[in-house]
């Protein structure tokens, strides 16, 4: 007999476990906080990695419409000093092996993939209760409860899950985002979308930074990075929050700061918190994790919606491989999982300080070029 498994988030990890134990002949359940598929913006552009990203949507038999969905391009990367001038321009020659794709379509192939009924929207849970014997049960904020065999906290940074498992709470890594947007940008931006190129664009110093991506429909995303502590963002007002974070590259070159100055919204703050390297819990019967609920990183390696995707594939095909024994499903998942999550976020850690540091854009070159800088 197996046991049908309980998820909650929709998101990347938690729709690929869905899809893969589908595949598997496996019921599945997705409980989603969101109104809808579309009650939030998903974000902007991803790069799907060959050795896990990429072998998740494999698994869960989407490579094909993967494909369909990339990019072109997209792969091309700018690096410039503050000033304008090129210190690295590497074209998109189509075997980088990271396509990027935006997250919105990715989950939209997700979201397909899957039976009618699976995924239970404006579904929040507000508390979880242990029942014992490895079975749970959900409240939500509008409707019944629910209980479960087999609980799986695909639901983020502030998952209601991982205290089931973990006290640890995500902490701020010294560095926030501040998002902006500009439309048609090759028509009206023409300067800013030429140093953004057909891909990503890198310009640091120490302590900021101005990333972006070019995305499809000439648009420019953009990741304005200020090392500020958290009385600083608090006390941004949205009234003078472009001016405030314009303010901290005076003397760039306008054609970058257009990226903050020309937004066509307001600038969005994100604070990028991360969990400790290394987390991990006992195994406790019924439940587990996967994705930012399990190893929220920042995003300077580029793996989380990898590792949350390939967290998905690998305990679908776990839960899979063990019918009607869900923890040794969920112990040989965990295995895995904390050495794989460990090392990613050590990295994710390491290049934060590399692109941020004072020897910046030193060490970006160098991972950029493999180790030759010109």
């Amino acid at each position: 007999m197996t046991t049908e498994v309980t998820i909650v988030g929709a998101g990347l990890g938690g729709l690929t476990l869905a899809r893969v134990l589908h595949l598997h002949g496996i019921a599945a359940t997705v409980y989603e906080a969101d109104a809808s598929a579309d009650a939030r913006p998903q974000g902007g552009q991803l790069d799907l990695h060959e050795y896990n990203g990429q072998r998740a949507l494999a698994d869960a038999g989407l490579t094909d419409e993967f494909r369909a969905i990339i990019h072109p391009g997209g792969e091309a990367t700018h690096v410039l000093d503050r000033h304008g001038n090129v210190l690295l321009d590497e074209p998109d020659d189509g075997a980088g092996g990271r396509p990027e794709v935006l997250r919105g379509d990715l989950r939209r192939i997700l979201l397909a993939s899957l039976p009618a009924g699976t995924i239970r929207w404006g579904h929040k849970v507000t508390r979880v209760e242990p029942l014992g014997g490895g079975r749970h049960e959900l409240t939500f904020a509008h409707g019944p409860t629910v209980t479960t065999d087999l609980l799986v906290g695909a639901d983020g940074a502030w998952s209601q899950i991982r205290p089931l498992l973990s006290p640890a709470q995500p902490g701020y890594t010294g560095i926030t985002f501040i998002e902006t947007w500009l439309r048609d940008a090759d028509e009206r931006h023409p300067a800013a979308a030429k140093a953004v190129g057909a891909g990503a664009l890198f310009a640091l110093a120490p302590g900021k930074g101005i990333l972006a991506h070019r995305e499809a429909g000439g648009i420019l995303h953009s990741y304005i990075a200020l090392s500020k502590p958290p009385e600083w963002i608090a006390g941004i007002d949205a009234a003078d929050s472009t001016a405030r974070v314009a303010a901290e590259f005076d003397g760039w070159a306008p054609e970058l700061t257009a990226l903050i100055t020309e937004s066509d919204t307001a600038p969005v703050l994100r604070p990028i918190n991360a969990l400790p390297i290394g987390h991990r819990w006992d195994r406790i019967p019924g439940v587990t994790l996967l994705g930012d609920a399990a190893h929220l990183m920042s995003p300077f390696a580029g793996e989380g919606a990898n590792l949350a995707m390939y967290d998905g594939s690998e305990l679908g095909r776990a839960i899979a491989a063990h019918p009607g024994d869900p923890e040794a499903a969920l112990t040989e998942y965990e295995r895995a999982l904390f050495p794989r999550s460990e090392q990613f976020a050590a990295e994710s850690d390491a290049n934060l300080a590399m692109m941020f540091g004072d020897d910046t854009p030193t060490g970006l070159l160098a991972l950029l070029t493999g180790g030759e800088q010109n």
